[in-house]
């Protein structure tokens, strides 16, 4: 046996007798701190799929605190019947390739959503991401700037998400890879000021902007969400014109939303109600007044960390709608969107069905309804 080796064995015996000779009054060694968890980032992200639990992040010291800087990449492929006139049976595309970066705390915060985006949704023609991005909110969709002087209050302006409705913008934000049927009439994004104030269980947020993304700021949206129990949240929100506006039929409308998300264990529900109405405004084609009435409840039942299909969950959204009025119509929607999530990694497909009282769908506008399947899969960085 060499030298170093019987040092060693003679240090690892004294090491060990040192041990049981003053097991009862050496300190136990401290536990290495966890590192601290970012702050809450945007985009907000609903239970099916969850951003990066580790983000990168910069710290420029003196200049502010950290900057957090995430994103998606992700593609989609598509298959559906009765395609409508322009659109095709069959497609894929690079739906999402953004670079989100965040600054979420501190008196003066930002957040600024970078890329190229697609917006699939029920009803509507697949855009592929090379036109949509111009074609919706350009190459930098959501930015603004927040000032929070205070934990309960805070003020913002820029794009900014929609207070309105139960479903995000982007994809990988959703339960389900396509969007709504009661999304269809909400405001995605409006560029506008909002204010923010929290009280104990209540949460409320005003804002004034320009609706449907019409750059004319004379639409007023409100928020307040009151967290009843922990595994119980009732949302109120409502958006109006305080004018009528040539932009657009829609632009014009005053929509309310009712909203609860209950959580149990692995189950999360989330019915929710909307009454839109439209007014006649006839050089934007809106011939007479319309209401729509709608209802949809999204469940999702996700397996835990202990059970062999950890990182499985399952989103069913069901649907239903009525107009009245000009352009009378009803229809309903069925969607399950099968996903997992392995870390940063997902995979998720998608069955959806639509059927309307009026022949809407085919090439020629003469069929009822359209069944689609989609596969998305993609990193969240």
């Amino acid at each position: 046996m060499n030298y170093r080796m019987t040092a060693l064995l003679a240090s690892a015996a004294f090491t060990l007798a040192a041990g049981s000779a003053f097991a009862q009054t050496a300190p136990a060694p401290a536990a290495a701190p966890a590192p601290p968890a970012p702050p809450s980032l945007m985009p907000a992200m609903s239970a099916s799929l969850a951003a990066n639990g580790s983000p990168m992040s910069y710290d420029f010291g003196p200049l502010g605190n950290k900057v957090y800087v995430t994103g998606a990449l992700t593609g989609i492929a598509l298959t559906e019947n009765n395609p409508v006139k322009g659109d095709f049976a069959n497609q894929a595309d690079i739906d999402n390739a953004q670079v989100i970066i965040n600054k979420a705390d501190g008196l003066v915060q930002y957040f600024v959503q970078v890329g190229a985006y697609s917006i699939p949704a029920l009803a509507t023609p697949y855009v592929k991401s090379g036109v949509a991005t111009n074609a919706n909110y350009g190459i930098v969709p959501q930015g603004y700037v927040k000032l929070q002087p205070t934990a309960a209050f805070s003020v913002e302006a820029g794009k900014l998400p929609t207070l309105i409705g139960a479903e995000y913008t982007f994809s990988y934000e959703n339960l389900n890879i396509e969007r709504g049927l009661l999304w269809g009439a909400e405001p995605a994004v409006s560029r506008g000021v909002q204010a923010n104030y929290t009280q104990g269980p209540v949460a409320v947020s005003v804002s004034l902007n320009d609706g449907l993304y019409s750059n004319q700021y004379n639409t007023v949206s409100g928020l307040a969400t009151w967290t009843v129990t922990p595994t119980d949240t009732l949302a109120f929100a409502g958006t109006g014109s305080t004018k009528y506006t040539g932009f657009s039929a829609a632009n014009n409308q005053t929509l309310y939303n009712v909203m609860y998300t209950h959580t149990m264990g692995p189950w999360t529900f989330n019915p929710y109600f909307q009454y839109d109405t439209i007014p006649a405004y006839k050089s934007v084609g809106q011939l007479s007044d319309q209401t729509i009435t709608s209802g949809a409840l999204l469940v999702n039942y996700a397996f835990d960390s202990k059970s062999s299909l950890s990182g499985v969950s399952l989103p069913l959204r069901v649907e239903y709608e009525s107009s009245t009025g000009f352009q009378a119509y009803n229809a309903y929607s069925v969607t399950f969107t099968p996903t997992y999530q392995y870390k940063i990694y997902f995979i998720r497909g998608e069955v959806s069905y639509v059927d309307a009282n009026v022949a809407v769908f085919g090439v020629n506008g003469t069929e009822k309804s359209q069944t689609r399947g989609l596969v998305e899969t993609g990193v969240l960085f």
